[in-house]
């Protein structure tokens, strides 16, 4: 939209608990913050505050939620609708709509949108920038590495993550270890890093703060989790190491665009400035949360997975240069032409 509409006031709407991920985004003019857990009278005042304040407001999820906020908000509404009774409502109340897809990446899928308000598709992810450098960031050669998912089901194992240190030090390289603030996030990396020479980061930097930082790393590696989606998509060289989730949905986008899809399992690809690393046994990928279903499970393809290829694909890495085929962009005349206002 920013590009289509370059003097167009764009906002976007998300939950105060994620919202600085859009600091510093330069595509954006302001971000509305919505309570995670809204009591009724939180979502009406808010309801009522939005009501018909923009010439077009856009959900980019097929929730009630989201849904009814760009219906009730904007002077026309677009949205994504799943295949069911709720959907075939959503579609009558919205002015136009896109077809969630599970079979496409969700890159992919949310750029329907743009198919569907008549605007060229820029399959890029726009990274939070910062005003300056990292306080973190070192005048010598370094690495990020990322070893804490939100989810155990995502976790790699402690011998992993420190022959994988013990490599990046031995290529001369700096390793500075990021982390949340979170005491338990503290304790299991305490648990990973004792005793190695590396930078701690644990919840010290802002997210423009670590896209500066992991732009001008030789190589970041981590697990399936936000921070690395964030590497792949400042440019830095990402080694991405996944276990049930599937990567033809979910795997990072490169910054200059995903030119040819993931493969559901393999023990390396490459995609662009992406590499991404997994132990395929015959049941990956899964889609579960772990072998026992739940958040907190055990994922046998990640406990199972040796150092060596995550090692491989590091050498890989550091003995090639940046960068990666562009995606395509596609246009088509608009439906809508909106005065500028607009919430994506």
């Amino acid at each position: 939209m920013r590009r289509a509409w370059p003097d167009a006031h764009l906002e976007a709407m998300v939950f105060e608990d994620t919202a600085s991920i859009l600091e510093g985004n330069p595509d954006l003019d302001a971000v509305v913050k919505a309570p995670s857990r809204a009591k009724p009278s939180q979502g009406l005042r808010l309801a009522g505050e939005l009501w018909r304040r923009y010439d077009l407001a856009i959900s980019t999820q097929p929730g009630d939620r989201p849904t009814s906020f760009a219906i009730l908000s904007g002077r026309k509404s677009v949205g994504m609708i799943d295949d069911n009774f709720n959907g075939r409502v959503k579609a009558m109340l919205l002015g136009r709509y896109a077809r969630s897809r599970s079979d496409l990446h969700r890159v992919d899928e949310t750029l329907q949108l743009a198919d569907v308000i008549g605007i060229p598709r820029v399959p890029e992810i726009v990274a939070p920038r910062a005003a300056a450098p990292s306080p973190l960031q070192p005048d010598v050669p370094y690495a990020v590495v990322h070893a804490a998912p939100f989810f155990r089901y995502k976790q790699w194992h402690r011998d992993g993550w420190r022959r994988l240190a013990g490599h990046l030090l031995g290529k001369g390289l700096r390793v500075i270890a990021t982390g949340g603030p979170g005491a338990a996030e503290r304790a299991y990396l305490d648990g990973i890093w004792e005793g190695l020479d590396v930078v701690r980061a644990d919840g010290a930097l802002t997210w423009p703060e670590l896209s500066s930082l992991m732009a001008d790393a030789r190589v970041f590696a981590g697990p399936d989790t936000s921070v690395t989606h964030l590497a792949a998509a400042v440019g830095c060289p990402t080694v991405a190491l996944f276990g049930p989730t599937d990567p033809r949905r979910w795997g990072p986008w490169p910054a200059s665009g995903l030119a040819e899809p993931w493969e559901a399992a393999g023990t390396i690809q490459r995609r662009g400035n992406v590499w991404l690393v997994q132990n395929p046994l015959p049941c990956m990928p899964c889609q579960l949360e772990g072998c026992l279903r739940h958040v907190q499970s055990h994922s046998l393809c990640l406990d199972e997975m040796p150092a060596e290829p995550v090692l491989r694909a590091v050498d890989e890495v550091l003995s090639s240069s940046k960068g990666g085929a562009r995606g395509g962009v596609m246009a088509k005349t608009p439906l809508f032409k909106p005065s500028p206002s607009i919430a994506p």
